[in-house]
């Protein structure tokens, strides 16, 4: 079985990325910045953005966080966002979810412009995904994607199936597998007898929640799997596969953590690199 070593892969990426940079430094004078903004005090949404921020100081990124308090205006946040969007020194603007209740998501992930959306998540970008034109892909299902392309560069004809249905990964996820010609079920918790719709699958990518849902007797010989699941149980963080019984059935699996996340991280700052070459043409 191969494990799929998403530090390494990550590594490899912001290796290219901070090449990419140079370049790019050398021949327009500028470099791509990313600007973050951060609203409250949440661990797990500090250490992203300090992660994120760490990574983009890596490849050479001119890297920004605006941190706000829990209790920042609705109003406060857009007029940034606008501000942010007029600034040419910003390619990429990204606000880490969860929000507080009181400041409506959809109304600020469709206030930052489309070409400067490095999560993917405005309707003209998800739109664009699914209808095959150029477009920022969410980072998660874009770094799930390279991973599986590291294990198998050819996945015509491939089917995959997607455990999970949300925007931020089981439907962007399938769009970038179409694009390669898979045929792609995608399932939920509605879904009869998902078991058998996994048993048919060269691909699995779980993304539902649920610790080690996906069991050995799950998956088909050689399927390549990829466990986007981070769930707190009493013996510590597990993903959505049974790793160590599925990792004697599958081709190739993630480990939870060090998997799909580092790549989540690389793709935001490929992301943000993509928005900045767009922005000369």
């Amino acid at each position: 079985m191969i494990l799929i070593d998403g530090k390494k892969i990550a590594a490899e990426l912001r290796e290219e990325l901070r090449h990419e940079v140079v370049e790019l430094k050398a021949k327009h004078n500028k470099v791509p910045g990313l600007t973050v903004i951060l609203i409250g005090d949440m661990a797990p949404s500090q250490i992203y953005v300090r992660n994120k921020e760490k990574s983009a100081n890596e490849v050479g990124l001119k890297s920004e966080v605006i941190r706000y308090p829990e209790a920042v205006e609705e109003k406060t946040v857009l007029d940034k966002i606008e501000e942010l969007n007029k600034d040419e020194r910003v390619s990429g603007i990204l606000v880490q979810l969860p929000l507080p209740k009181h400041i409506d998501k959809q109304k600020v992930i469709e206030t930052i412009l489309p070409s400067k959306d490095v999560d993917g998540f405005h309707p003209m970008n998800v739109g664009n995904l699914s209808s095959g034109y150029e477009s920022s892909v969410p980072c998660t299902p874009l770094g799930c994607y390279l991973m599986i392309k590291k294990i198998e560069p050819n996945l015509s004809g491939k089917k995959a199936v997607m455990i999970g249905r949300s925007n931020l990964n089981g439907k962007p996820m399938a769009q970038l597998l179409l694009k390669e010609n898979c045929t792609v079920t995608i399932t939920h918790s509605k879904t009869k007898d998902l078991k058998a719709e996994c048993l048919e699958a060269d691909i699995i990518v779980a993304a539902v929640g649920i610790p080690e849902l996906v069991k050995a007797d799950w998956v088909k010989k050689d399927a390549i799997v990829i466990d986007v699941g981070i769930n707190k149980t009493e013996n510590g963080i597990v993903g959505d596969v049974a790793f160590e019984e599925v990792s004697k059935v599958a081709k190739a699996l993630t480990p939870v953590p060090g998997g799909v996340g580092p790549m989540t991280i690389a793709c935001l700052l490929k992301n943000t690199i993509e928005c900045f070459k767009r922005s000369l043409k």
